[in-house]
């Protein structure tokens, strides 16, 4: 009898411990659950923002296509980039990793983003200002040649060739991974590990109409991470301020003219991935380039 009542006492005891025991893991089980929706309404929050912000930026390059015709292919390379990490961010369920890799890459594209309307805007600029002066010289000529319509012809027809001489054009644009040996001797490669300098090569095309002199010639080369690769050469111009990777000075005689700019790279940012060439006379995009390092 003693021992049948001890094993009752034994297990009404144990039978209260499970009872505690089982409300206090119901009331963990309701707590994790709740602080789990609620991370889960965070992150969607998160989702919904990233998503709003790579529209204004897709808005964003597509006001700027519109009103350009230089950059067009650039703005619609970055545009679509846009597009795709948007679809990506649509497609995939938000969780705290991937958050936090498209917060790094909508830092990158508002980067590249910031670099690309500042070439545009630079352009406008100079736009504006070669209309401007289209626009005086216009009215100059016309108050001269109203007398004779054989003469206004003339200078119409001369204020066209002035215009298309305006600029340099380039062909043959490449940019590529070189090693300089001690011996001067260059030598292409393609593996980032064991590239020292990359080589931006093009052909000033021959125009009769253009003048002839020095010319100041810029080089910008960006990284598959959008960074500047070179000496960080700041050059003020009227536009505004222009950092480029390497520069040189050539001479031209209206006749074709090869070139080749060498820039220094650091090791550090010397990726695998592609790689953007930009070449400059002064501060007037002439023309843009891609190649890969391994």
């Amino acid at each position: 009898m003693m021992t049948e009542k001890k094993n009752n006492t034994a297990l009404k005891v144990l039978t209260g411990i499970l009872a505690v025991a089982l409300v206090a893991l119901s009331i963990y089980t309701i707590k994790f659950y709740n602080e789990e929706k609620e991370n889960k309404e965070i992150l969607q929050k998160e989702k919904a923002v990233i998503e709003d912000e790579l529209n204004d930026l897709i808005i964003k390059y597509d006001e700027a296509i519109e009103e350009n015709e230089v950059m067009d292919q650039d703005l619609v390379n970055a545009r679509d980039r846009i597009a795709r990490l948007l679809d990506s961010v649509k497609d995939n369920e938000a969780n705290l990793v991937l958050i936090s890799r498209y917060r790094r890459e909508i830092g990158d594209l508002k980067q590249e983003k910031d670099r690309l309307f500042r070439v545009v805007d630079s352009l406008s600029a100079q736009n504006e200002r070669l209309v401007t002066s289209l626009d005086s010289t216009s009215v100059a000529l016309e108050e001269r040649t109203r007398v004779s319509d054989s003469l206004r012809n003339t200078n119409q027809n001369l204020a066209t060739k002035v215009d298309k001489a305006a600029r340099l054009k380039v062909t043959s644009l490449s940019g590529e991974g070189v090693i300089v040996r001690n011996s001067g001797k260059i030598v292409e490669n393609d593996n980032n590990r064991r590239v020292d300098q990359i080589r931006t090569c093009f052909t000033l095309t021959a125009n009769d109409l253009a003048e002839a002199g020095e010319k100041n010639m810029y080089v910008q080369v960006y990284n598959p991470d959008n960074e500047l690769v070179g000496d960080q050469i700041v050059v003020q111009h009227e536009g505004g301020t222009m950092v480029y990777s390497s520069s040189s000075k050539v001479y031209y005689e209206n006749e074709e003219l090869d070139v080749c700019i060498l820039s220094n790279a650091e090791e550090a940012k010397l990726l695998e991935g592609n790689y953007k060439v930009y070449v400059y006379n002064d501060a007037l995009l002439l023309g843009t380039a891609s190649f890969s390092l391994k």
